[in-house]
Order: structure tokens, then sequence, then C-alpha cells
């Protein structure tokens, strides 16, 4: 996958474009919001509810993308309150938002992308032991891997969220 933070409109980039274009790597575990300007900017948006609870996860800003999250009641509002309570860190809630979201359209491309082993076919619960793993592990490659998956995940699920609410095509 090719990220572009432009393909989503200009406020959502002039959002992203507040850290890292959408390339940022996020906490594996108790997150902080990293930018406040971007919290005030995601809340006043002009984006679905989905794009939302994403770009609050982007930010750190954990209590707002829950709450966001909690709120849509579809398998991507489920999948992003999955990767809320991942990093809290809350494994068996996480498992438990998994569960909900079921087989999700994005896990083919985002086990080609991860090519790990023990994630292929890609497997979201194998995922959250694999990122429990990599906390352990500060300054790992596992660590790095989990970030760098992470992010590829959060990317995957956002452009999917664009593409259903017709922000992308």
């Amino acid at each position: 996958m090719r990220w572009n933070p432009d393909a989503y409109g200009p406020e959502i980039a002039a959002i992203l474009a507040l850290d890292g274009n959408g390339e940022r790597l996020m906490a594996l575990a108790e997150p902080r919001c990293v930018s406040e300007d971007a919290r005030a900017r995601i809340a006043l948006a002009p984006v679905p509810e989905t794009l939302r609870a994403g770009l609050y996860l982007y930010f750190g800003c954990w209590t707002d993308a829950h709450e966001a999250a909690q709120a849509i009641d579809t398998r991507e509002g489920s999948y992003w309150h999955a990767i809320v309570h991942r990093q809290e860190p809350d494994a068996g809630n996480s498992a438990y938002w998994f569960g909900q979201v079921g087989s999700h359209p994005i896990y083919p491309e985002l086990a080609q992308l991860a090519n790990e082993p023990g994630l292929m076919p890609w497997n979201p619960r194998k995922f959250i032991e694999y990122c429990d793993r990599a906390r352990r592990e500060p300054g790992s490659e596992l660590e790095r891997r989990a970030h760098e998956l992470q992010r590829l995940e959060w990317q995957l699920l956002f452009d999917y969220c664009a593409k259903g609410a017709g922000m992308r095509s």
C-alpha cells in the first residue's frame, strides 16, 4: 500500500500533517495525546465518525478514540475499539472487540504486508500477543516490527473507512 494523506482531502491532510502525515509510529501501550491542536481540529472536522475515531487513535488521544469508536455500531467501529483496547493495554477486551469484527476485508492485505509466519493468515488475537511481547522488549527488533505493523494496520483501516464513506475512490 502506498500511503498518501492528500487522498483524503485537504482537511484530513492538514490534520495528519501536524505529526507525521499518517506515518508516525503509534504507542503500543498507554498512548498519550501528542497534539492538543490535532484533538481540537479532529473534534470540529466534518468527517465520518469512523475516520474521527481513526484520527484520534493516530494522535494518541485514547479517551477520545475510545468514545468515538464505542459510538460506532459497525464492524469498523468494533475494529477501532479493539485497537484502542490493545493499546490500553487490555488484551481480553481487545480480543472481545476483534471477535465482534469477525473477518475483515483488510486482513488479506495486512497479512501480505506483515509477512510474519505467526500472523498469517492475519490473526488479530495473535497480534495482540505479539504487541504484548514487543512491549516487554523495548528497543528490540520485535518492538520495531510491532510498531510498523500497527501503523500499516491503521493505514489500511483508515483507507478502508475513507473508501466506505466515499472520501476516496
